[in-house]
């Protein structure tokens, strides 16, 4: 199948206005008619920690379900990244990437937040089979222009960058892309514009680089800055750490503050990104992953974190994290050039906080929490890193860091839903309590690696499947922002 590309060359958008199975007797109502409630016949595979019990969670969809309007749509192998919509009719779309199969779907609710339709509206034909890793949605309410999705495309394929998606593209239009080549190529895990409220005449975007080296952290964390709207004709920065002595990420103490400058890139392709980033000094990071800001005020907005899901090699010691790092960006209120790095939270501190740390990969940040999101790289060398994948809560006022949940891998292999020896991931976490009108409601997936079948690809979204491992997503009521 011949794959389609659109360059991007003027990309300003407008302000435009988003008004954006199996049941059981659990539900949550709201006015604006959301129930809340089981709507897979997969059942529920996360298990509460102490001090969660109280959480409602709720399976919506899975690889093994058929949805009333689209009973041939597949939810597909490996769900990631996503955003949702509120549609002015009272109903709910929902974009979502569907990683290995290179591919992004678009997923309808009713009014009552029940799965109704499912189609791919990027195939694996338009992402020249490229997985489609994190994503991030661009509104107006919250950054002033859109709606976009933005997705990061980071392995498998030649399409390393950022893609651009408009949500309420046909899905007969599934084989064109749009990407961003002003954001540069990169093993893009994600790209996430921050709030409006940060800068009222510039649009600031963060780029994760999820490069993985066995002798050099080279990972970078990339910054767009432009006028307001524009994903064209801005400038790329990548991150410098400017305190005397810090040359590698692991120089970086939990809990200190060092000085950075996002310095200016004169390159924008792969090879030649990583070659500029040695030449002028940018931090490099074992695998920077997800991205987000903090919500709440403009200021707030300025505090960016991200997390380095770690890369364990002997070359790396003293380098490189071996087990993951949360860390935070503080921008500077004028100048988005000028910032502070500090690591919050150390997973190779064996008697720290993050003890527990095996690869943070995902986060989600709100007003006075983050919650991360493991995929565990295969190494746990201690008793506190050996669990299945973990949700953590992250209070940003106090430091506090709490294990949520964690992946019931046993019970699922015993009801035939994958193998407890392949570890799942946690992903693409979002709050969606304005949208659904529920509080403290977060969208979830998990990729239940070891759980395969051949009718877990829709061939809509890549006719030549490289994996059919199952998917699940899941909604989360009662959790703190």
């Amino acid at each position: 199948m011949k794959t389609n590309f659109r360059t991007l060359l003027l990309f300003t958008m407008s302000a435009m206005v988003i008004s954006c199975n199996q049941d059981d007797d659990s539900s949550t109502t709201t006015e604006e008619q959301v129930t809340l409630k089981n709507h897979s016949s997969t059942p529920v595979f996360l298990n509460k920690k102490a001090g969660f019990e109280n959480l409602e969670i709720y399976s919506l969809l899975s690889s093994e379900d058929q949805l009333l309007q689209s009973p041939n749509f597949v939810y597909g192998s490996m769900a990631d990244g996503m955003g949702l919509m509120k549609n002015n009719d009272g109903t709910f779309s929902l974009i979502n990437n569907i990683e290995a199969d290179y591919s992004i779907a678009r997923i309808s609710f009713d009014k009552t937040f029940k799965p109704v339709k499912g189609e791919y509206i990027l195939n694996a034909a338009a992402t020249a089979s490229t997985a489609q890793c994190s994503g991030s949605l661009i509104t107006p309410e919250e950054h002033g222009f859109g709606p976009l999705f933005l997705s990061g495309g980071e392995w498998g394929g030649a399409s390393k960058g950022v893609f651009a998606t408009d949500p309420f593209k046909n899905s007969n239009d599934a084989e064109l892309a749009t990407m961003l080549p002003a954001f540069g190529q990169w093993s893009t895990e994600n790209a996430v514009v921050i709030g409006k409220d940060a800068y009222p005449t510039k649009t600031v975007a963060f780029i994760g680089d999820d490069t993985g080296d066995n002798t050099t952290p080279s990972g970078q964390l990339a910054m767009y800055v432009a006028n307001r709207g524009d994903l064209a004709g801005g400038k790329l920065y990548g991150l410098k750490v400017t305190t005397a002595g810090i040359d590698f990420e692991m120089d970086m103490n939990e809990g200190s503050t060092y000085q950075a400058e996002f310095v200016e890139y004169t390159e924008k392709t792969l090879n030649e990104l990583e070659q500029e980033s040695r030449d002028k000094g940018i931090m490099g990071f074992s695998r920077v992953e997800d991205i987000d800001y903090r919500k709440g005020s403009g200021s707030a907005n300025r505090e960016i974190y991200f997390a380095v899901t770690g890369r364990k090699k002997t070359a790396l010691t003293g380098k490189g994290t071996f087990y993951g790092r949360i860390y935070k960006v503080v921008l500077d209120a004028v100048n988005p050039t000028l910032a502070t790095i500090t690591c919050v939270l150390d997973g190779d501190k064996l008697s720290g906080v993050a003890k527990q740390f095996h690869s943070p990969d995902n986060i989600v940040v709100t007003k006075d929490y983050a919650y991360i999101q493991e995929d565990p790289n295969g190494y746990p060398d201690t008793a506190d890193k050996t669990h299945f994948s973990y949700l953590y809560q992250y209070n940003l006022n106090t430091g506090a860091l709490k294990v949520v949940l964690e992946c019931d891998q046993v019970a699922a292999e015993a009801a035939g839903i994958g193998s407890a020896s392949d570890m799942w991931e946690l992903t693409g976490m979002i709050d969606v309590s304005d949208i659904i009108g529920v509080e403290g409601s977060f969208l979830i997936c998990t990729q239940n690696h070891g759980w395969s079948n051949a009718a877990f690809t829709d061939p809509n979204a890549n006719a030549t499947p490289a994996s059919n491992e199952g998917s699940q997503l899941y909604l989360i009521k009662g959790l703190e922002r």
